[in-house]
């Protein structure tokens, strides 16, 4: 794995917020922390309201993890543009992260507990 990235189980129960509305719970959650970055966590799409969300056409490559892929949310407040992020085909070394999704924290809410 990339010296600099970790990657470890929730414990706790996430809960992910957009809008007002929760989109899922998890008891599968993980957290990844990269360098001096914040950790980010990452919920399993499974654990998550998928039918409020759809892909956009953004797309970025990071040189640990590779290319991700991004989802709007629409909720009853309206859209919350590329608030999500996806690494649908990760680099080996990150492999636990596929099939998982991250959020931005000024979109949407995701606590532990």
């Amino acid at each position: 794995m990339a010296g600099h990235i970790t990657i470890a189980p929730i414990p706790d129960e996430v809960t992910v917020v957009a809008g007002g509305a929760v989109l899922g719970t998890s008891r599968r959650a993980l957290e990844l922390r990269e360098g001096s970055y914040p950790p980010v966590i990452y919920v399993p799409r499974e654990d998550l309201d998928m039918g409020v969300m759809e892909r956009t056409t953004r797309s970025t490559t990071c040189p640990w993890k590779g290319a991700a892929s991004y989802y709007s949310i629409r909720t009853g407040a309206g859209l919350l543009e590329n608030a999500v992020w996806s690494y649908e085909d990760p680099k080996p070394e990150v492999a636990a992260i596929a099939g998982h999704l991250a959020f931005y924290a000024d979109k949407v809410s995701v606590t532990r507990g």
